[in-house]
């Protein structure tokens, strides 16, 4: 007996020292106990994933606008389907519009150009300048990632902004620019991944990651690593009070070990989760020159995003995809794609308004939706893999797939596609699409529609047929799915911890919740260039998106 409580006494003390010591001393077990009610704060993070040009909508939506998506609806989805393994830690916002829509005769917002005035004012929501040229427009005010990072950064300062392959958007051609960091000046965020590596080895710590504490951090508790140990000391003929404490133990210890460990940022961390000196030179390598593979960039990217989060380098972290790609590693028939995904979203090849439809250009959209979905989903299955004290990276953060418009050819910006991972330490409800759009035509508690409209977009290109009003492929602008995007951006700034002043816009200092972002709220304001004193007309976010509501 006296072997058999050495050999136990020796397996535990390797496990852990006091911790796993806690079940032999009932005071130490009851502290422990009470420990996880004051478990650690972990950072709550914006990460957001913006794509060009918009989608096939009516094969990314679901039928169900409103009430529970389970895994089996995302698979029901000929786009979505990567993403039914995160069900339920998904959000669909349904009803959402963004600002300054671009059409012929002007009333939904100006007449600059259909990419320029969308992407400029879609994270600002400030109509652009344009009498600085139809492709040099630039927004009025600053961008939502500007405003996020400078509050809840650990030290101030920008966001990351990840150009994947390549720095898209400058003063000569500001179509595809999204984040301002002032009045009319872009902010060029960064496209190599050297260049984010290295700063982030410069906050490595000394130590080391062992095997077991990365198992732990990626999602396995000390149980599993040692669980044949156990069961073998389990099998030890010990008191049926030394069985109790055991069992006790491995409670507790199975509670008190899902988080990750410190010193988690550091080179071993980085090799772990596929960041080597070698993969991070072959991504940066693969993302100069002319005709770049962002096929070969991304995972990099997704790896660099999870490695900040982990270091806490920066809390608000903005990826998007490139603008006018042509993307030759799909193929359509047995031969790579030649035409660009502008060019092919307005269903003709050209940038063009209105002709004969490229041959399968339904079939190749849809394969670049699907793509686009796989890159999300690989995204938030790396931010899921990691622990942190009350949940994992993802669920520490929200995580926002955003699109420049709704429908490609009707560049229409209301009924957006829009799907949030993580519910950012539970501020957010998961597992269902909600419509923000009711009855009411507000978030004042009218019934919600189940059935919002899913878009007209295989509308266009019928049997090859020409494109006679690429407004038809959109969603009827002033009837359907018009609530204003600022009221998220309150959510999404609120969630992570953005304050305001008493006049409810965000600033450092502030005391209040976001209420207001932006000059204004509707895009009919945007007319004319925005002439119209500043005024947001429905303040506040939407409630019916908070747990708990």
């Amino acid at each position: 007996m006296k072997k058999n409580f050495f050999n136990r006494r020796k397996f535990l003390r390797g496990l852990g020292g006091t911790m796993v010591a806690a079940p032999f001393l009932a005071s130490v077990a009851e502290q422990e106990a009470k420990a996880q009610s004051a478990v650690a704060t972990d950072p709550k993070r914006l990460i957001v994933f913006f794509t060009h040009y918009g989608c096939l909508t009516d094969r990314w939506f679901p039928t169900l606008s409103h009430g529970p998506l389970a895994s089996s609806d995302y698979m029901n989805m000929q786009t979505l389907s990567p993403m039914a393994p995160y069900a339920q830690k998904l959000l669909m916002v349904r009803g959402i519009r963004a600002m300054n829509q671009w059409t012929f005769q002007g009333s939904l917002g100006q007449t600059t150009d259909p990419h320029t005035q969308p992407c400029g004012s879609y994270f600002t929501c400030q109509p652009v300048t344009p009498d600085n040229g139809k492709f040099t427009a630039t927004p009025t005010g600053r961008s939502l990632d500007h405003y996020v990072a400078e509050q809840i950064n650990p030290n101030g300062g920008g966001p990351l902004f990840i150009q994947i392959g390549g720095t898209y958007g400058n003063a000569q051609n500001t179509q595809p620019c999204i984040s301002f960091d002032a009045p009319n000046s872009i902010f060029p965020g960064v496209s190599s991944p050297q260049q984010i590596y290295s700063s982030l080895t410069n906050l490595f710590s000394s130590g080391t990651t062992t095997a077991s504490s990365y198992a732990v951090a990626s999602g396995k508790s000390i149980l599993d690593i040692v669980s044949e140990d156990l069961a073998n000391l389990q099998r030890v003929n010990m008191s049926s009070s030394d069985q109790k404490k055991l069992s006790d133990w491995a409670d507790l210890l199975n509670q008190s070990t899902k988080t990750v460990v410190s010193g988690m940022c550091n080179a071993t961390t980085a090799t772990n989760i596929g960041l080597t000196t070698s993969t991070v030179q072959a991504a940066t390598s693969a993302g100069n020159g002319l005709n770049v593979d962002i096929s070969k960039i991304t995972n990099v990217m997704y790896d660099l995003a999870l490695l900040n989060a982990i270091c806490d380098a920066n809390r608000c972290i903005f990826m998007k995809m490139p603008p006018n790609y042509v993307f030759s590693f799909l193929s359509y028939n047995g031969s790579p794609f030649t035409i660009e995904s502008h060019s092919l979203s307005h269903r003709i090849g050209s940038a063009n308004m209105g002709g004969m439809c490229v041959n399968g250009v339904m079939d190749m959209l849809h394969m670049i939706d699907q793509w686009y979905a796989q890159q999300f989903a690989t995204l938030v299955g790396k931010l899921d893999s990691f622990m942190e004290n009350t949940g994992t990276v993802l669920d520490n953060s929200a995580t926002v797939w955003f699109q420049e418009m709704s429908d490609g050819d009707a560049h229409n910006l209301n009924n957006l596609p829009i799907l949030q991972a993580g519910s950012c330490g539970g501020y957010f409800k998961t597992g269902q699409a909600i419509d923000v759009e009711n009855t009411s035509g507000k978030d004042t508690g009218g019934t919600p529609n189940a059935a919002l409209s899913v878009g007209n977009s295989d509308a266009d290109c019928v049997n090859g047929s020409t494109v006679s009003n690429l407004m038809s492929a959109g969603t009827l602008p002033t009837t359907v799915a018009n609530q204003p995007i600022n009221k998220y951006f309150c959510n999404l700034m609120n969630a992570v911890g953005v304050k305001a002043d008493s006049t409810g816009f965000p600033v450092i200092g502030g005391t209040q919740p976001v209420t207001k972002f932006g000059k204004y709220d509707d895009t009919t304001l945007f007319t004319g260039g925005g002439p119209m004193p500043a005024n947001i007309k429905d303040p506040g976010e939407y409630t019916i998106l908070k747990a708990g509501t």
